[in-house]
């Protein structure tokens, strides 16, 4: 099966996603990382990407303790701890509905976050400010999120 390229490849229907705001995230791993990139950058075969509308948000749960502490089992352990992150276990995870205006606010920290690290330089501040906001976005009361943060 060859395709028009001069490589002889098929041509790559969702190219384009490679180019617009994205998540980036590992087939297997221990950490859950997720990284917003909006530099369109191109990855392999081992890892995936997520698009669509308010990503930025999305990385920031995706990213948060809460995350974690409610969905980590509905990815399958892999030998040595490490988690299968496949397309198929993301589709049934609910996710609140924000405005335009608060994925704005989550744009900024994510990318404050991103270039704090790039250069060196400690997050937790701007990532404890990220995770106080998504609490109370889902509402948490102060036992839930003692729980969450020390699961």
């Amino acid at each position: 099966d060859k395709g028009d390229t001069p490589y002889n490849l098929r041509s790559c229907a969702y190219m384009e996603d490679f180019f617009s705001p994205k998540i980036i995230y590992p087939n297997m791993t221990k950490f859950l990382p997720f990284l917003y990139d909006d530099s369109g950058y191109l990855t392999n075969q081992k890892c995936f990407i997520i698009t669509g509308e308010k990503i930025e948000f999305l990385t920031a749960f995706l990213n948060s303790s809460l995350f974690k502490y409610c969905f980590k089992d509905n990815f399958p352990e892999l030998q040595g701890g490490t988690r299968e992150l496949s397309k198929i276990f993301f589709d049934k995870i609910p996710v609140i509905q924000i405005t335009d205006m608060m994925n704005l606010d989550f744009k900024n920290l994510i990318k404050k976050v991103q270039d704090l690290s790039k250069n060196g330089f400690s997050t937790t501040d701007v990532e404890e400010f990220i995770e106080q906001k998504i609490f109370d976005i889902y509402g948490l009361t102060t036992e839930e999120r003692e729980i969450v943060k020390n699961y």
